[in-house]
């Protein structure tokens, strides 16, 4: 089994070798890459970035720090004019160097590569879908190596709601946030306590990980710009240093967007700095803007919601257009929807949430967090198969059905998501690349699949859009002319009368 390569961006390099003290998610990326003999490289264009330092003093000891990684060397020849065609124009020296690492990422001499810099996400992601999957934060790096090289350690990532005051706020994950904000324990008792605000949060082993404070508010009690009615504030949305990255973030974010939905809110607003770069390129992902900026430099990012029916917009494809206004999403007569047979194995580890077992599980009663120890119930997902039936555009709706299983449901129609795009793993190596900021699964999972140019996998993406409550089971489904007679075992499209009538069964939180 071959092992992944990463490339790491400057930002990476300073944050593992700087004077200060290392943040935690950039430690456990670089142990647990030592632990599993992982290859760090760093780009000859690495040296062109660091020579801008004005610090002539910190640069001397930066240029010093790459010699302790393998250095991948420029391509002779490729010029800027060559890189601004592929990645679009360069204005800044910086820009030149950033789509040279996207350059050698795209050409395969690494797997992933690691940048705190939002920009660099924004464009891998204008370049191709596949590209900016494969371009990580630190803090998803180390979720991909932790659940590529220790599958048995993957934790507890389900929300719970509670209440302020069962938060131990003495906890160190609360450190920064008193760093940067001197008056929080005041504000803790005084606001979270006292009013006993609800919260969200994620336990990874008993220790705090996540957590999102909210509050309701009106448009006359309100620090948001828009004007709303019926507003949701997001007081506190933290991640722990060391867990930081898409999908801790996503797990939260879907917990903010489906209630603000469900409850009817027009309005949800928090605030960043700028330097949470994930978290703004996660909100900027689903839709939240920047409406403004506070006094004290923070930016207030804001969504809107509502239970309307999604107007179609030529200008945005109808995947686009499900991100920006999720979880709703756009139903036309262009709009194709697809059934998936889905075992039940990997119905349980791609929707945890639905886990139910009949034997009561053996962590319940072990925090406010209970769930079963599984993970994937964020809202990107991948589905790996090898079925012939080829899916629609981007933006087609795809229904999940789980076969004949032990637990409950069995045999039901359990679950909605929204397409992405559909590709092809001929290596064990393409599906790591393909699957990694999505993946669930070990690299020896993914080896067992075999995938060759004869005998390619097919990798959905898409996104979770909703769970059908209830499931709708096979007598159902029969009645509704999803299935006649046995149900398919391969993926099959479903006829558009039909599939407007499973839409209406669907319980869905918006008009369609």
């Amino acid at each position: 089994m071959r092992q992944q390569s990463y490339l790491i961006d400057t930002n990476i390099l300073i944050g593992l070798e700087d004077y200060r003290a290392v943040e935690a998610a950039y430690a456990k990326f670089s142990s647990l890459a030592a632990a599993h003999k992982i290859t760090i490289f760093v780009h000859e264009a690495a040296r062109d970035d660091i020579a801008r330092d004005k610090n002539a003093e910190r640069r001397r000891i930066s240029l010093s720090k790459i010699s302790k990684y393998q250095v991948l060397g420029k391509q002779r020849g490729l010029g800027q004019a060559d890189l601004e065609a592929e990645f679009g124009a360069l204005k800044r020296p910086n820009d030149v160097v950033d789509a040279t690492l996207l350059h050698a990422l795209k050409s395969d001499v690494v797997d992933f590569l690691v940048t705190q810099d939002k920009g660099l996400h924004e464009r891998a992601f204008k370049h191709s879908a596949e590209l900016g999957r494969r371009i990580l934060f630190v803090g998803d790096a180390v979720d991909l190596l932790t659940q590529t090289y220790e599958p048995k350690q993957v934790p507890i990532r389900h929300v719970a709601e509670v209440e302020a005051h069962t938060i131990n706020h003495k906890d160190s994950f609360f450190d920064s946030l008193r760093e940067g904000y001197p008056e929080f324990d005041d504000w803790w008792r005084e606001k979270c306590v006292r009013e006993r605000r609800p919260c969200w949060v994620v336990y990874d082993d008993d220790e705090l990980a996540g957590l999102i404070v909210r509050k309701g508010e009106t448009a006359t009690d309100t620090d948001a710009v828009t004007k709303a009615s019926k507003i949701l504030k997001v007081c506190t949305f933290k991640v722990a240093p060391d867990k930081r990255g898409v999908k801790l973030g996503e797990l939260l974010l879907k917990q903010v967007l489906w209630y603000a939905q469900r409850n009817r809110y027009d309005l949800a607003y928090l605030t960043t700095y700028e330097d949470q770069a994930a978290l703004m390129n996660l909100l900027e992902f689903y839709g939240f803007i920047r409406a403004g900026t506070k006094d004290n430099g923070e930016f207030i990012y804001e969504r809107t919601f509502s239970s309307a029916k999604l107007l179609d917009d030529p200008a945005v494809n109808a995947f686009d257009a499900a991100r920006k206004h999720y979880p709703r999403f756009l139903v036309t007569e262009k709009v194709r929807g697809f059934g998936i047979p889905i075992q039940e194995d990997y119905h349980d580890t791609l929707y945890p949430d639905l886990w139910k077992p009949k034997q009561p599980d053996f962590f319940v009663g072990a925090s406010r967090a209970d769930r079963p120890k599984r993970p994937g119930n964020t809202i990107r997902k991948v589905y790996l198969c090898r079925a012939p039936s080829k899916l629609g555009e981007a933006g087609s709706l795809l229904f999940f059905y789980k076969g004949v299983s032990k637990e409950s449901p069995s045999q039901a129609m359990t679950t909605l998501g929204i397409l992405e795009s559909v590709t092809y793993a001929s290596s064990t190596r393409e599906l790591m690349q393909l699957t990694g900021g999505r993946s669930v699964y070990s690299e020896q999972q993914l080896d067992r699949w075999k995938a060759t140019a004869a005998k390619p996998v097919k990798v959905i993406n898409y996104l979770l859009a909703a769970y059908i409550d209830p499931a709708v089971g096979l007598n159902e489904l029969r009645d509704l002319g999803v299935v006649n007679g046995s149900p398919q075992q391969t993926i099959y499209e479903i006829r558009s009368d039909v599939l407007a009538r499973l839409l209406n069964r669907a319980n869905l939180e918006f008009d369609i």
